[in-house]
């Protein structure tokens, strides 16, 4: 039918409407606000506090520490070296405590691998659940030690530590607020991607990028969306936890290099309509953030300094150990364990039945609380097989009651407290009870940190005594405990002392 004239224009001004009405919906939005807080950040602000920076070198001490014990377990170093075997890297990056020199996307999963492997290393203030933030450091040393030779050999200056610092504190930050107040772990996703967020934000700023780069390179970091978490909670709890940090930091570093090679970002991919990640993972709902982005995270990190198990019992251990010299003659005699806890710590590490391997145990509660009263003490060694095999283990991870006390839970929440307690009782076949022995704060976090830097450098010596002979640790202990004297060297100097 065909439209009277006097319609028509009537008729095409409708088109029209349509026409412009679509170009309006298809035209590009501005980043989110998300991207513009991160680049923000990242490119502009300069980090002022002297306590952030001195954190930085523990946690920068402490990660090695982690990677280099790491190296004596073979389900960890049969990952490691080249992706192609034989591949050599002219100017590539050094891993600590080997002989490789790697492309810095290879070295990043190394050494992000080494640090995550045994569940030693620091994590956020709120505890283990959330993640940890020195699992950016795979990315951080790689980048910044292959920039340093390009630099050098095409006649340039090679970055110093000081930048290599203040790129951690800017990528635990980054990670660490966005964590603190929004839970990928509560619907099934892993934390993985905050890592993966931030090192993509600071590799690309390393790297020379600017803040569209850094936009554009995190915006790609987000399309990867979040993994699941199955590989993390029984039943399937398995050693992938462990090179996951290594996986997304090398993946973070990979997305920082096409992104300086001109590949475009996208703007919207947290608040798109269905197909943004807040609708898709979030059920539209946005990020919160708890407070701006400064050195907060640098400067409260949790360290694990005696006991290499996940963050929510480390306080549970502690109390075994504070038990042990009752009961290390009166195994028999137990009738009941009471194991007071917070409610992340229940939907996490409490688990009853057959523990599958050292991954598995790692994230038991019962099974770190058992060894701590059996032996004592708690290492990395204790979840192989060999000690796992020992029948007392199992004989009172059965007699093992769990309860969240709400004022623990409460505690742990509570952003002026971030308490991890938990307390433990032992109730003996003849009636009589322990005192129930309560620790609020693991001795790792920022309320005891005076107490906990001896112990962590401790653990550096240790860990430098598995690979390097006397002289080389004497150095590489010198040098990290001058806060100038590292700060000032450069980067790829400083992975050079770790060279066999």
């Amino acid at each position: 039918m065909v439209a009277s004239p006097e319609k028509a224009p009537q008729a095409q001004s409708a088109r029209n409407s349509e026409v412009i009405s679509s170009e309006k919906l298809n035209s590009r939005p501005g980043p989110d606000a998300v991207l513009r807080q991160i680049a923000d950040y990242v490119e502009r602000f300069e980090i002022k506090s002297e306590l952030a920076y001195s954190t930085a070198r523990l946690s920068l001490m402490d990660s090695l520490s982690c990677g280099l014990e790491s190296l004596s377990y073979p389900a960890c170093t049969k990952l490691l070296g080249p992706t192609v075997p034989k591949t050599v890297v002219p100017n590539g990056a050094r891993v600590p405590g080997t002989e490789f020199q790697l492309d810095p996307i290879d070295a990043a999963f190394n050494i992000g691998c080494m640090v995550g492997w045994l569940d030693f290393n620091d994590c956020l203030p709120r505890g283990a659940e959330y993640g940890h933030p020195s699992e950016n450091l795979g990315g951080i040393l790689a980048t910044a030690d292959y920039l340093s030779r390009t630099r050098l050999v095409q006649g340039g200056a090679p970055l110093v530590m000081r930048e290599v610092l203040t790129a951690m504190i800017k990528a635990y930050e980054v990670q660490g607020v966005l964590a603190l107040e929004n839970s990928f772990h509560s619907i099934g996703l892993d934390q993985e991607v905050l890592v993966r967020v931030a090192t993509a934000a600071v590799a690309t700023k390393l790297l020379g990028g600017e803040w569209q780069g850094i936009v554009n390179a995190v915006s790609q970091a987000w399309v990867d969306g979040s993994g699941l978490r199955a590989y993390r909670q029984y039943p399937n709890t398995g050693s992938r936890k462990s090179w996951a940090g290594g996986d997304t930091t090398s993946r973070a570093v990979w997305l920082a290099f096409i992104t300086l090679k001109g590949e475009m970002g996208y703007p919207s991919v947290l608040t798109a309509k269905t197909w943004g990640l807040f609708d898709a993972l979030f059920k539209g709902q946005p990020f919160k953030l708890q407070r701006p982005y400064s050195s907060y995270i640098a400067e409260n990190v949790l360290f694990k300094v005696s006991y290499p198990a996940e963050a929510n019992g480390q306080t549970a251990v502690e109390c075994a150990v504070k038990l042990h010299p009752l009961l290390k003659d009166r195994l028999e005699d137990i009738e009941r364990i009471t194991l007071s806890t917070q409610e992340t710590a229940i939907r996490i590490i409490d688990k009853k039945g057959p523990l599958a391997n050292p991954a598995d145990r790692d994230h038991c509660l019962q099974y770190m609380t058992a060894i701590g009263l059996i032996f004592g003490n708690l290492t990395a060694a204790d979840y192989e097989e060999s000690v796992a095999a020992d029948p007392r283990i199992d004989a009172l991870r059965a007699k093992m009651v769990v309860v969240e006390d709400k004022q623990y839970s409460a505690d742990f929440l509570d952003p002026e407290k971030r308490s991890i307690a938990n307390a433990i009782q032992i109730q003996f076949k003849d009636g009589t009870l322990s005192e129930k022995v309560e620790v609020q704060y693991p001795i790792g976090h920022p309320r005891r940190r005076a107490e906990a830097i001896p112990l962590l450098v401790e653990k550096f010596k240790t860990a430098l005594a598995r690979r390097f002979p006397s002289g080389q640790q004497e150095r590489i202990l010198s040098l990290c405990l001058d806060q100038t004297r590292l700060e000032e060297l450069p980067a790829n100097e400083f992975m050079d002392a770790f060279v066999i």
